[in-house]
């Protein structure tokens, strides 16, 4: 007490070092006549403390009687100002209310207990817990096969699906391609083929040995449409689904080059691009077709990358005629029990759509997709798009038998 009043105690500044605060407060103690000298600094500080706790007390008791009496008696529990907040958390990073009670104080704790207990409940929850499969994720353990084979074109090789084997296999599939006789790195002389049957023996012998019980998926593009016509007319067991795309999918007794005519001037750059080859002499029937090359990019590849189209012009082989002529023989007991999709190619040039609209209305399948902006080869310009197709119809299940 000095002259009677109650002396208020200098509180340091955030700044301030916890010296300052104890030597000033050693001095007001000093000062004041009915306040004994302490035995330790941190005891002026804990009354310090006390002093402006009560000084807060009653601040906040006029608060409350006057919102008491605004609101008709219902008594409200003020909250501390910002200020008083600041105080407090000053003082308890000083250390010098350690041993004291403070709601502050008390708040800052029950709030980290519960925000700890909140992290490490989380943490085990995502730690423990396996994420949840994507709706969209496919399961190849459920479908009815995983194993696709591709066949090439007329000219083509194996190596056109590089894109798509690569897709597949990133996906889970097993893949296979075959080159046809004569056709890729094969050793034949295209010229020395004269059947289709002689053409398509690789695929044919591929499947023959084939496991018992195992099915694949058969995927014909172009002239390989009438290759796996073929194939699913001898092996109709081992073939789950038939996939034509921009293809020949012919009736039985009908040839490649018949459908190819079904339609006079549909499609005349096929015509100014072909080149027919004599290895047998002038005076005897065209052994095989050859394309002009400075034609491939308008004919079959419109919309692939220069890339592929220079890949295409040095790996394209002749196309033995003797297949394309040949008339198929094709069963409804074989052939016909084996599930059929087309694949539309929108923007082909070698095919037209108006020419797979025909060929689709004279064979139906049992679905048709499209792939919008695809030239005649969408292994190459359209792969994605392609993938995803063939995903989708390896996903279709299995038909139920009534």
């Amino acid at each position: 007490m000095k002259n009677g009043k109650r002396v208020r105690m200098p509180v340091a500044s955030w700044e301030s070092s916890v010296e300052e605060v104890l030597q000033e407060s050693a001095k007001d103690s000093s000062a004041a006549a009915d306040v004994p000298e302490p035995k330790e600094e941190c005891d002026s500080v804990a009354i310090a403390v006390e002093e402006e706790q009560r000084r807060r007390r009653r601040r906040q008791t006029g608060r409350r009687r006057l919102d008491t009496a605004a609101s008709g008696g219902c008594r409200h529990t003020l909250p501390a100002t910002p200020e008083e907040q600041f105080d407090d958390i000053r003082k308890i990073k000083l250390g010098c209310i350690s041993n004291k009670s403070s709601p502050i104080l008390e708040q800052t704790q029950q709030l980290a207990s519960q925000r700890k207990h909140k992290n490490w409940v989380s943490f085990r929850l995502s730690s423990q817990a396996p994420s949840a499969p994507h709706k969209d994720e496919l399961k190849l353990d459920e479908l009815e096969t995983k194993h696709f084979v591709l066949v090439h074109g007329g000219g083509f090789g194996a190596w056109c699906w590089y894109k798509t084997i690569a897709l597949l296999e990133e996906s889970g599939f097993e893949v296979d391609t075959v080159d046809l006789m004569g056709s890729g790195i094969h050793s034949s002389d295209t010229n020395s083929i004269t059947s289709l049957a002689q053409y398509v023996n690789p695929l044919t012998d591929f499947l023959a040995k084939l496991e018992d019980g195992k099915k694949v998926i058969l995927v014909g593009h172009d002239f390989g449409g009438a290759c796996i016509s073929y194939a699913m007319e001898l092996f109709p067991s081992k073939v789950a689904k038939a996939i034509f795309i921009a293809a020949a999918m012919l009736t039985h007794g009908q040839s490649t080059l018949d459908m190819f005519t079904q339609q006079t001037g549909i499609n005349d750059l096929m015509r100014k691009a072909q080149i027919f080859l004599y290895a047998n002499g002038k005076d005897q029937p065209p052994t095989a077709i050859d394309l002009d090359k400075t034609l491939l990019k308008d004919l079959l590849f419109n919309q692939s990358t220069s890339k592929d189209v220079a890949l295409a012009s040095v790996s394209m082989r002749p196309i033995p005629i003797a297949p394309v002529l040949e008339k198929l023989s094709l069963s409804d007991t074989n052939y016909g029990s084996v599930r059929r999709f087309y694949i539309k190619t929108q923007e082909d040039c070698a095919l037209p759509s108006l020419l797979q609209e025909i060929i689709i209305s004279s064979n139906p399948p049992e679905q048709v997709f499209q792939l919008k902006g695809s030239d005649h080869s969408p292994f190459f310009s359209k792969p994605q798009s392609l993938h995803r197709l063939l995903l989708e119809i390896a996903k279709i299940p299995p038909s139920r038998v009534l």
